[in-house]
C-alpha cells in the first residue's frame, strides 16, 4: 500500500465488525457509546424505510418493529445470492449492495472521528471462505473486494485474520518461541502459527515482530455452534424428529429436515418466510402425530420469529458456557412458559464434532509447518467464540505444555491490521 494517505485497518466479521488505524499505537473507532466493536447485523424499518446497522438493528428486531433482520452474511460471500437482486424496502438491491453500506457506515465513522479521509483499507479475510479447494473461494474474495470498493475506497488489500491477530500479540513472548493463534469467529475458525521475533515467511518481518510459518482455516464458528445447538436443543419443540400420517393411506413418516435447518442457520432465516414453507407446515400440522409441536413452527413463520429463537439459543449457549445454574433456550415468544434446559454438558454433546474439527485443524497447521506440538509455547485465542469451553478444551488436549491465554478477544485482529495497515 501507498503511504501517501492513511489505511483504515477493518475486520469485517460474521457477527461483529471493528476498525482502527495506527496513532503511535492502535487506535480503534468508536462504534457506539463506550463501544469499539459493531454488530454486523442489518434491519430494514418497513414503516420508516430505514436501513438500521449493528446495535440499532438488534434493538429494532427484539423491540417487535416490523421489517426483515439480516446477519451473516459475511457467510454468503462467493454464492449466487450475493448478486441475485431483491426487493428491499424501495428498491432492488444485492447484498453487494447491503455489505457495501455496512463498511461505508464504518468508514464515516471512521472519518468524522479522527479527520482523516480513509481512501485505502487493508480488510481482515477468514484463511479459507468455503473451503481450501473450493470453487468459491476466489469469488468470495472478489466479492468482497467489490464490496469495500462500492463503499468509497479506492483501494483495499487483504490479510489473512489470524495474521493480523498474531502481529497484535506478537510481543507477548521472547525472541524465537512459537505461538498459535486460534481465531474462533462467528463463521470460521483460523489457526496462525508463528515465531515471535521477525522473519521473512508471507512478508510479515518486522509487522508485530512475528514470522507467520502457517496459515490454516476450518468454516466453522459460533453461528455454527448456535445451529448445532438449535437443531438439537429446539428444533424437535417445534416438530423435527416426528411423525407424519400419510395423506393416503396408513403409515407414517418423518418429518422433513430441510424447513428445521434452514430455520436452525443464521444466514438462511431471512429466506426462509415463503408461502411455500407456510403451506408446507400447515399441512404438516393437519397431519402431525404430535401437532402442538409442529404449531409452535407454524408460528415461529407466521410471526417471522426465526431470529428470536436464534437470539435466545445464543444467549441460553452463552449462559450454559458460563456455567449459570438453570441455564435454558427461553422461548416463550413462541409459546409461553416453552423452554430448553442446556447445560454445559448438553452443549458439550452437540459441539463434540465441532470440537474434533478444531482439533484436526490444529494439526494441520503444525503438519504444514513441519512443527511438533510440543514446539509450541504458547497458544493465543481470539474471537468471540473462542471463549466456548469447547474450543479451549480441545486446543488444551492438543498442546497439554503450552500456555494458553485470551489476547482482546474481540479485537486483536483490527488491532493487527491497524499495524500493518500502517508498515
Amino acid at each position: 500500500m501507498s503511504p501517501r494517505t492513511p489505511a483504515l485497518g477493518i475486520d469485517f466479521g460474521t457477527s461483529n465488525s471493528a476498525a482502527g488505524f495506527l496513532d503511535g499505537k492502535p487506535r480503534l473507532i468508536r462504534m457506539g457509546q463506550g463501544q469499539s466493536t459493531l454488530p454486523t447485523t442489518f434491519f430494514f424499518d418497513y414503516e420508516t424505510r430505514r436501513t438500521l446497522i449493528g446495535e440499532a438493528a438488534n434493538r429494532a428486531l427484539l423491540d417487535g418493529v416490523e421489517g426483515r433482520f439480516m446477519r451473516a452474511l459475511k457467510r454468503v460471500l462467493g454464492t449466487s445470492l450475493m448478486h441475485e437482486r431483491r426487493q428491499i424496502l424501495n428498491e432492488r438491491v444485492t447484498f453487494v449492495d447491503i455489505i457495501a453500506r455496512f463498511l461505508s457506515h464504518m468508514k464515516t465513522r471512521a472519518e468524522s472521528e479522527t479527520g482523516l479521509t480513509f481512501d485505502r483499507a487493508l480488510s481482515g479475510r477468514p484463511v479459507v471462505f468455503h473451503g481450501a479447494d473450493d470453487p468459491r473461494e476466489g469469488q468470495a474474495l472478489d466479492d468482497l473486494r467489490r464490496c469495500y470498493l462500492a463503499a468509497g475506497f479506492r483501494e483495499v488489500e487483504f490479510m489473512a485474520e489470524p495474521e493480523a491477530a498474531a502481529i497484535a500479540s506478537g510481543a507477548l513472548d521472547a525472541d524465537g518461541s512459537v505461538g498459535l493463534i486460534v481465531d474462533v469467529g462467528g463463521g470460521t475458525s483460523d489457526f496462525s502459527l508463528f515465531r515471535a521475533g521477525g522473519g521473512t515467511a508471507q512478508g510479515t518481518a518486522g509487522l508485530g515482530g512475528v514470522d507467520i510459518l502457517a496459515n490454516h482455516g476450518v468454516r466453522i464458528g459460533g453461528t455454527d455452534f448456535d445451529r448445532a445447538i438449535s437443531i438439537d436443543r429446539v428444533m424437535p419443540l417445534l416438530g423435527r424428529g416426528t411423525e407424519l400420517r400419510k395423506a393416503m393411506g396408513p403409515g407414517t413418516s418423518p418429518t422433513p429436515n430441510a424447513i428445521f435447518n434452514d430455520l436452525a442457520t443464521w444466514e438462511k432465516i431471512p429466506f426462509a418466510y415463503t408461502p411455500q414453507n407456510r403451506r408446507m407446515t400447515a399441512e404438516m400440522v393437519r397431519l402431525a402425530e404430535e401437532p402442538a409441536k409442529l404449531s409452535r413452527l407454524a408460528r415461529v413463520l407466521d410471526d417471522e420469529l426465526a431470529h428470536d429463537v436464534a437470539f435466545a439459543v445464543e444467549r441460553g449457549k452463552i449462559a450454559a458456557n458460563g456455567g449459570e445454574d438453570g441455564a435454558a433456550i427461553r422461548l416463550d415468544l413462541v409459546e409461553p412458559g416453552l423452554s430448553a434446559p442446556l447445560s454445559a454438558d448438553a452443549v458439550s454433546e452437540s459441539l463434540a464434532r465441532h470440537a474434533d474439527a478444531l482439533a484436526q485443524g490444529a494439526r494441520e497447521t503444525l503438519r504444514m509447518a513441519g512443527v511438533d506440538a510440543r514446539e509450541v509455547g504458547q497458544v493465543i485465542y481470539v474471537g468471540g467464540s473462542s471463549l466456548m469451553a469447547m474450543v479451549s478444551a480441545a486446543m488444551r488436549a492438543e498442546f497439554p505444555a503450552a500456555r494458553h491465554s485470551f489476547s482482546e478477544v474481540f479485537t486483536a485482529v483490527a488491532d493487527g491490521l491497524a499495524i500493518a495497515a500502517a508498515r
